[in-house]
C-alpha cells in the first residue's frame, strides 16, 4: 500500500485530565517519526481551532517539552467544550482541514469528541478524501466503552482515593467531626466515586459507605445506613458521586443549569446530604467537593496511567500509518497473573456516545458500597509514582511555545 502523504493536527476536547498531555506527548512524539507525515500541527483550543485556523507547528517544540507533556496536567494543546450540531458545521471542519492537507487527524477527547472524530471521518470518505481519522481516549470518568479502562481514570481515581485516606484520618484523630461527606464526579457512571474505597486498610477506615448513580438512591435508607454506621465506630465516611439520583430520576445535586452538550451542570448534592443528616442524625458533619482538582492533580498521578496515555497516543499514529481509520484506540487487559496490558481498537461509531457503567455485581446487595471484583479491577491502575522535577518545593510542568501557522 502507498504511503498517504501529508500533514498530521492533534487537538484535545473536553475536560482535561492528569494524562492527557501524556497522549498528545504520544501522538507528537511518533508522529514526528514517519516521513510520509510531513507536518505535525497542533489544534489551539480543539475542534474550534480548527475551525479557526489556529494550528501551530509541533516540529519547532523543544523535545525536552514535548518530553515533558507525560507529566503535565491541564490541556497543553487547548481544549474546549464545542458542541458541533449540523451537517454545516462538519461542512467547515472538513474544509478546514483539507486546506490545511491534513491527512491524519488524531482527536483526544470523551464520548462527544469520539462522535465528533466519527462524523469528521464519515464525511472524509463521502467526499473521497483520503484521512486517517483515529480517537485517542480520555476521560476521568472511565465510560468508554470496548476499552478496559479510559487513560486518566486511574490517576483520578488515586487522587480521590488519597484524598479520602487523609480525610479519614483527620476526621478519626479530631473529635468534633463525627460525619464526612467527599463528593466525586461522576454524572452517569460511578467509577471516580467507588474508587474512593480504595483507601480503606482497615475494617473500621473509612470509607464507610459509597453511593453511584448506578443503583437508585433512596433518602430514607441512606440515613439508616448512615445510623448504623455511626452507632458502630462514631464516626462516618462518606464518598457519593455527584450524579446520585431518585427512584424518579431526580438528581440531587443539579442546579438546573447546562453545558454545551446539554448536560445538566452538577456539583453540590453533598450540601443536600449535609442537611438531610444534621436534620435526621443531629452528629456535626462537613463535607468536601474535590471538582476539578480531581483531574488536575499530576503530582499524585498513576505512572500506569500515564505510560498507558502515551501509549494510546503512540499507537493511535501507528494504526493511521497502517491505513486504519475511524477506530478509538482501546486498552485490553490480558487475561492470567498479574496485570498486563496491549492495545486494540474499536469502530468510532460505535464508541460514539456510548457510556459505560460499573456492572451491577461489583455493587453489593446494599447498594451502598463496592465489591472485591470492583477492588481487584481498579488497583493495579494506581500503581507508580510520576518522576516530577521540582523547583522550590512546587513540581514544574511544560508549557508549549505554540509557533502559529499563518492562516
Amino acid at each position: 500500500m502507498a504511503k498517504l502523504r501529508g500533514n498530521a493536527v492533534v487537538a484535545q476536547s473536553g475536560g482535561p485530565t492528569a494524562v492527557i498531555n501524556a497522549s498528545a506527548c504520544g501522538v507528537i512524539q511518533e508522529a514526528l517519526k514517519h516521513e510520509e507525515i510531513e507536518n505535525v500541527y497542533g489544534a489551539q483550543n480543539g475542534i474550534v481551532g480548527i475551525l479557526n485556523g489556529d494550528l501551530f507547528d509541533v516540529r519547532k517544540e523543544n523535545p525536552a517539552v514535548v518530553e515533558g507533556l507525560k507529566y503535565t496536567p491541564g490541556a497543553a494543546l487547548g481544549s474546549v467544550r464545542y458542541k458541533v450540531k449540523t451537517r454545516e458545521d462538519y461542512e467547515r471542519i472538513f474544509e478546514a482541514l483539507k486546506k490545511h492537507n491534513i491527512r491524519y487527524f488524531f482527536y483526544n477527547g470523551g464520548n462527544d469528541s469520539m462522535d465528533t472524530a466519527d462524523k469528521v471521518n464519515k464525511l472524509a470518505v463521502e467526499k473521497g478524501y483520503e484521512m486517517r481519522c483515529i480517537g485517542v481516549p480520555k476521560t476521568v470518568d472511565n465510560d468508554l466503552p470496548f476499552t478496559d479502562h479510559c487513560p486518566g481514570y486511574a490517576s483520578a481515581a488515586k487522587y480521590l482515593a488519597t484524598t479520602v485516606a487523609e480525610s479519614w484520618i483527620d476526621q478519626r484523630d479530631l473529635p468534633s467531626t463525627k460525619i464526612l461527606i467527599v463528593e466525586a464526579m461522576g454524572r452517569h457512571a460511578g467509577w471516580l466515586a467507588a474508587a474512593g474505597a480504595l483507601a480503606k486498610r482497615a475494617d473500621d477506615d473509612g470509607p464507610h459507605l459509597v453511593y453511584l448513580p448506578e443503583v437508585v438512591f433512596d433518602t430514607n435508607q441512606f440515613v439508616k445506613d448512615v445510623q448504623n454506621i455511626y452507632k458502630a465506630v462514631d464516626r462516618v465516611l462518606i464518598v457519593v458521586s455527584e450524579g446520585i439520583h431518585t427512584a424518579d430520576g431526580t438528581l440531587l445535586g443539579e442546579s438546573g443549569a447546562r453545558d454545551a452538550f446539554g448536560h445538566a451542570q452538577l456539583g453540590g448534592c453533598a450540601q443536600v446530604l449535609k442537611d438531610i443528616l444534621d436534620k435526621e442524625v443531629g452528629a456535626k458533619s462537613r463535607y468536601i467537593i474535590p471538582a476539578s482538582a480531581q483531574r488536575a492533580a499530576a503530582h499524585v498521578a498513576s505512572l500506569t496511567d500515564i505510560n498507558e496515555a502515551w501509549l494510546v497516543g503512540k499507537k493511535a499514529v501507528e494504526y493511521a500509518v497502517e491505513g486504519i481509520s475511524g477506530v478509538m484506540v482501546t486498552l485490553e487487559r490480558e487475561p492470567g497473573n498479574g496485570y498486563r496490558i496491549t492495545t486494540g481498537k474499536a469502530n468510532l461509531s460505535e464508541v460514539a456516545n456510548v457510556e459505560k457503567k460499573v456492572p451491577l455485581e461489583w455493587i453489593n446487595a446494599e447498594g451502598n458500597n463496592v465489591t472485591a471484583d470492583f477492588i481487584n479491577y481498579a488497583r493495579p491502575l494506581l500503581e507508580g509514582e510520576p518522576p516530577l522535577r521540582y523547583e522550590g518545593g512546587i513540581p514544574v510542568f511544560s508549557r508549549l511555545a505554540k509557533h502559529f501557522i499563518v492562516k
